[in-house]
């Protein structure tokens, strides 16, 4: 009996903490999608901190952040997050559309493959 009430706890807590997942990424691209992008990020950092155990949500979730810092105009960090979705998750869906997302990034002149980043001094 005590076997089957820890089971059914534990299957409970699993089931809970997806439901919460969902809900934060749910609002993240609702978020995004009114334009909205500080608090598809808010809800994305929700997210992560859910996905721990589910590495599979990663990808995903990293694109959608990354579509938001092109929204925000950091294309240097928007390629970084997809070069990181490329190196960790190479044979994902999310891979292909972040190569992608570089490509449309070079073709608009806002990403060079294997460019240095540029420095410049802090206006006083």
């Amino acid at each position: 009996m005590r076997t089957l009430i820890i089971l059914a706890v534990a299957l409970a807590a699993t089931g809970c903490s997806r439901v919460s997942l969902d809900h934060h990424l749910n609002n993240a691209y609702r978020a995004y999608n009114e334009g909205d992008c500080a608090q598809a990020a808010l809800e994305l950092s929700q997210a992560e901190r859910q996905s721990r155990s589910r590495s599979y949500v990663q990808p995903e979730i990293s694109l959608l952040r990354g579509q938001c810092l092109e929204r925000e105009s950091l294309f240097v960090d928007a390629a970084q997050t997809y070069q990181f979705i490329i190196t960790r998750y190479p044979a994902s869906e999310y891979a292909y559309r972040a190569r992608a997302r570089l490509q449309t990034l070079e073709q608009l002149g806002h990403y060079t493959p294997g460019a240095p980043a540029k420095t410049s001094p802090a206006p006083l």
